[in-house]
């Protein structure tokens, strides 16, 4: 089973991420915010993830790690 980390520094909730992940698992969090004043992208299915990297692949701030 795969996860992902958000970094909430780093995160500003672009939705690039949500878009690309192919098994619709993440979904930019409405009940938080970062320091920097924008919501950030949360795995919603964790068991769903499969561990692809497009997230991270796709993400222009690098606020994304996989673990496998």
């Amino acid at each position: 089973m795969a996860r992902i980390i958000v970094d909430d520094v780093h995160c500003k909730g672009c939705g690039l991420c949500v878009a690309a992940c192919p098994k619709g698992v993440l979904a930019l969090d409405s009940e938080r915010i970062t320091p920097k004043g924008y919501h950030p992208a949360k795995l919603v299915d964790p068991d769903g993830c499969i561990g692809c990297s497009s997230c991270y692949m796709t993400c222009p701030d690098v606020a994304i790690t996989v673990v496998r």
